[in-house]
């Protein structure tokens, strides 16, 4: 059975700063019958597991550490038995959501995770988060881009542990030399394309987005 993506949104909080806010989380299996990876365990884990079903995961891959992205990824660990990945440079977020839960393993720049026969490649894309990580799928012609790129623009850099020109570079040098008929699948709303977004990239910057 041919590696497949699938999609769930779930509904919960982001708090950072003293603030919480409502939000609908993209949550992202890449898989087919057998195994799948879970990318952004968010807000209800026993929702992710139900789309999981009898599947091995193979990991939850945390694409960084707000608290909305990785709020249900301990239990999805518990049930499931499979480890959690996140870049160490977002641990500090990770703590304020989980003080007594670390993740299982780390993520690199470079590394190759593999499932049903396909490869994900790990992007480091600071920015948005120190620890912030994309991860391209060429055989799907596939990117998941966490927060680090939507449809429309960059993640949001407003609050602490963003930096508005570091997200920006990420995009250029990590995200736009890809192939532009990538579809972006997003953390938050509609996907996209690399194509459809490399052009507005001098406009953001000189928006400031």
């Amino acid at each position: 059975m041919a590696a497949r993506i699938e999609h769930l949104v779930t509904s919960g909080t982001f708090s950072l700063d003293g603030g919480t806010w409502d939000v609908d989380n993209n949550v992202w299996l890449v898989g087919d019958d057998h195994e799948v990876v879970v990318i952004d365990a968010a807000h209800d884990a026993e929702a992710i597991a139900a789309a999981v079903g009898g599947r091995r995961v193979r990991a939850i891959v945390c694409t960084h550490a707000h608290n909305d992205h990785i709020d249900a990824a301990p239990e999805l660990a518990d049930r499931t038995g499979a480890p959690v990945l996140l870049h160490p440079d977002d641990l500090p977020l990770w703590k304020q959501t989980h003080p007594d839960r670390a993740p299982d393993a780390e993520l690199a720049d470079g590394q190759v995770l593999a499932v049903a026969g396909v490869e994900m490649t790990v992007l480091h894309t600071p920015g948005h988060a120190p620890g912030a990580v994309c991860l391209h799928v060429p055989a799907l012609s596939a990117l998941f881009s966490g927060d680090t790129l939507f449809a429309g623009g960059p993640g949001a850099t407003g609050r602490s542990y963003s930096h508005f020109p570091t997200i920006v570079e990420s995009i250029r040098e990590r995200l736009l030399t890809l192939p532009a008929d990538t579809v972006v699948h997003t953390g938050h709303g509609e996907t996209t394309t690399i194509g459809a977004e490399s052009p507005h990239l001098q406009e953001w910057i000189d928006r400031g987005f």
